[in-house]
């Protein structure tokens, strides 16, 4: 598969500033790595992005993430793998994500991680959730293949 064209942060380049500046904010929240790592690829196989599932996982695993864990998180819900902090981050991830399929994230999923996050951590979660849809949506559009590095 080709790329119907450059991802559009490189073609409007001041795009990419606003966004590392999240992105810092994100890392600087307090949230464990790998949790960050984990909702990422939870969204992204969500929204069926190849690039963003190729590069969350490279990602995850530079982190030091398992492949065992990897290959579980779309059935996380079933797998002996992750904590009940990172079940609740999960959960969230989905349903911050699949917003079309209920009238927003439902009061037990946000009690649930909120029981395990504090409110910087949440939002350092909610924002990485946010980029990670933002991202799937221009990879999608363009049709970005998996693998392929933006500048």
């Amino acid at each position: 598969m080709n790329a119907r064209m450059k991802n559009p942060t490189e073609v409007l380049p001041d795009a990419m500033k606003g966004v590392q500046n999240i992105f810092k904010a994100v890392h600087q929240g307090g949230v464990p790595q790998a949790v960050l790592e984990l909702v990422h690829l939870r969204a992204s196989q969500i929204n069926g992005c190849s690039a963003c599932v190729y590069g969350g996982v490279a990602s995850a695993k530079k982190a030091g993430e398992t492949d065992e864990r990897l290959h579980a998180v779309a059935a996380w819900r079933e797998a002996p793998f992750f904590t009940d902090a990172e079940r609740a981050a999960l959960a969230l991830a989905e349903a911050a994500t699949r917003l079309a399929d209920r009238s927003g994230v439902p009061d037990d999923v946000w009690d649930e991680a909120a029981d395990h996050f504090d409110e910087q951590q949440l939002s350092a979660i909610i924002l990485m959730v946010a980029l990670t849809n933002f991202f799937n949506r221009l990879n999608v559009t363009v049709q970005a293949p998996a693998g392929q590095t933006w500048s």
